[in-house]
């Protein structure tokens, strides 16, 4: 949804749920069912394109299922449950310390990759 260049400009934004928290929203209150991109889209009122991307991220998260043209949540309902703990969790301490400063992250990053991530 657009806003106006002076919202913009003062960094005075609306807030509300992500795509991909809107899109894991609304097919986890229809999990019975699978939805095309465009229904989806439709439902939570987005553009078919942001959706798509939300999809495919959330499928690489292994959160929902895609068959042919249609969507529907993971059967895996503790992968989901973890999924939003853990997003209340990074929104909790983002909220409480301000969120992590990139720079002070790459200061104390280290730069080789850890052996567990060794391919």
């Amino acid at each position: 949804m657009p806003v106006s260049i002076d919202e913009f400009e003062s960094g005075n934004l609306p807030e509300g749920p992500s795509v991909p928290e809107q899109v894991a929203t609304y097919l986890y209150t229809h999990r019975d069912q699978a939805f095309t991109r465009s229904e989806i889209a439709t439902a939570i009122d987005e553009d078919p394109n942001v959706v798509g991307t939300a999809l495919t991220r959330l499928k690489e998260r292994e959160l929902v299922r895609h068959r042919g043209q249609y969507w529907a949540i993971t059967n895996d309902q503790e992968r989901v449950a973890a999924a939003y703990d853990l997003h209340r969790t990074s929104e909790r301490l983002d909220e409480s310390d301000g969120g992590i400063d990139t720079g002070d992250w790459d200061a104390a990053a280290p730069d080789s990759p850890h052996p567990s991530e060794d391919g």
